[in-house]
């Protein structure tokens, strides 16, 4: 599941600190905070059929997050989603798009850790690429030995750039030939995978993790709703990795994958015992609601 370069996007336009510039010009300072010390907030995002999907969610997340790192002249919603509109339209994009925003802390006089050296604002960039799900119909995790973190180290609820411990999983699962680490707490329950948040279902019920140790998806937080809405048995609980291994079916969430089949954890397959396919039925939800909901691109 290693992605390739997608020709439609060799000559993207993206934006950087309000200019519209070719991917290959598209650069930030080396004083900036995003290089100094990751010290950024992102978020991703799907544009369907000339909508933006739970941009508001989004918004609201990087929001929350940039002032919880106490970032200073945080751009307003309106002057993002203005820019997310300028790159959306530089490229033609209307669907099967998915868009990295980033806002930094910004650019710092000098070289440093205080965030009193940044006197410039906030740094925004808006990358939008032609990009269906990455992941394949099904994948397979392995467990990382890189637990994730717990707010009494760096809160997953702030969506932030410094994603080390992440990658140390991604690492691990490449070594050990799966497409995503799953990461424990550091009681070894189950938190997330190293990229995506993670749920089982045992006999009609959908489980997914407390949002402790997790990021708490939005992905996740849409599936939580539809199965409410739907009348599908749900909870979030502490989950070990045995329930894991033995559940009738396991299943991804992200905005960058969607809604993926998980087909074995650590070689054990996932043998649906109930034979009823669940995911099947949350998934068609989730399509419903793509074609329904979002943000409408202005014309161009």
């Amino acid at each position: 599941m290693l992605q390739q370069l997608n020709p439609k996007n060799e000559n993207l336009i993206v934006y950087v600190d309000g200019t519209l510039v070719h991917r290959d010009d598209a650069k930030v300072s080396v004083f900036d905070s995003v290089v100094q010390g990751g010290d950024a907030v992102w978020e991703g995002i799907r544009v369907y059929d000339g909508r933006i999907f739970h941009l508001e969610q989004h918004l609201e997340r990087l929001q929350l997050s940039a002032h919880a790192l106490d970032f200073k002249a945080i751009p307003d919603n309106d002057f993002i989603t203005d820019a997310i509109f300028q790159t959306l339209k530089a490229n033609q994009m209307r669907d099967g798009v998915h868009i990295r925003l980033t806002l930094t802390r910004g650019r710092k006089i000098t070289s440093g850790m205080d965030p009193r050296l940044n006197q410039y604002g906030c740094t925004l960039i808006v990358l939008a690429e032609f990009k269906p799900p990455v992941y394949p119909p099904s994948i397979k995790l392995a467990t990382s030995s890189t637990r994730r973190n717990s707010p009494m180290h760096l809160d997953s609820k702030i969506h932030h750039n410094n994603l080390l411990n992440n990658i140390l999983a991604k690492i691990e699962a490449n070594y050990a030939g799966a497409d995503a680490g799953l990461m424990l707490d550091t009681d070894g329950y189950i938190a997330e995978a190293n990229g995506v948040n993670v749920f089982c279902i045992h006999r009609g019920v959908v489980y997914t993790p407390h949002a402790d140790y997790c990021l708490p998806g939005i992905t996740r937080r849409t599936i939580l709703r539809l199965c409410k809405e739907n009348n599908i048995p749900h909870a979030e609980k502490r989950l070990s990795l045995t329930e894991f291994y033995t559940a009738d079916e396991v299943f991804t969430t992200g905005t960058m994958g969607e809604l993926t089949r998980v087909e074995s954890i650590d070689g054990r397959n996932i043998i649906n015992r109930s034979g009823e396919q669940l995911l099947e039925k949350i998934s068609a939800h989730f399509r419903a609601l793509t074609e329904v909901e979002g943000v409408k691109i202005p014309a161009f």
